[in-house]
């Protein structure tokens, strides 16, 4: 008996039988898989980050039918303010160093951490809430990809833990003073 390669040929030797490459990701799985795809390609993006000390620094790395990828830079103490990205879905990829997300389930933010380190990636659809902050002493960088593309992000209250420095930076900065305190009495 013969195979349905047999009868029909190699599918693959005929390329007009196969269906067309997509033109763009479509399924939260494919947005994932790019995310994955352009965090890779260290250096199709790493000559592009900048640290702001004032203002978080962001580029729009690409944009594509129905979407748009950005990167984030992220030093000591910086963070988003609780947010939701509106009517977009989208996928935070931690590139280097870390950082803290923070959710709630109902209201304002309640300030339920989690530590996301390189190579963590957070999907959300539309409406999710949260805040995203950079508790460590050493800069981040971030890739986001949003579908949509981002139209809006609603600010939220944040929780109270969630507005004040970072623990890590404000025990820095603690430290920092007692040292200065101290060295001034010695001279």
């Amino acid at each position: 008996m013969n195979s349905d390669v047999q009868i029909a040929g190699d599918p693959l030797a005929i390329p007009h039988l196969l269906p067309p490459a997509p033109a763009h990701p479509r399924t939260v799985a494919e947005f994932a898989g790019l995310a994955r795809a352009v965090a890779a390609d260290r250096a199709s993006w790493a000559h592009l980050v900048r640290y702001d000390a004032t203002t978080r620094w962001y580029h729009r790395l690409r944009t594509g039918p129905g979407y748009e990828v950005w990167l984030l830079s992220w030093v000591p103490g910086q963070g988003s303010g609780a947010h939701d990205h509106g009517p977009s879905s989208g996928v935070l990829t931690v590139l280097e160093g870390e950082l803290t997300e923070i959710t709630g389930s109902t209201g304002p933010l309640d300030g339920a951490r989690q530590v996301l380190r390189a190579g963590a990636q957070r999907v959300f659809a539309p409406g999710y809430a949260h805040e995203i902050v950079n508790d460590s002493l050493a800069p981040a960088v971030s890739l986001h990809v949003y579908s949509p593309g981002l139209t809006e992000m609603p600010m939220h209250r944040s929780a109270s833990a969630a507005t004040e420095p970072a623990p890590a930076v404000r025990n820095a900065v603690r430290n920092a003073a007692r040292d200065a305190a101290r060295d001034a009495v010695r001279s």
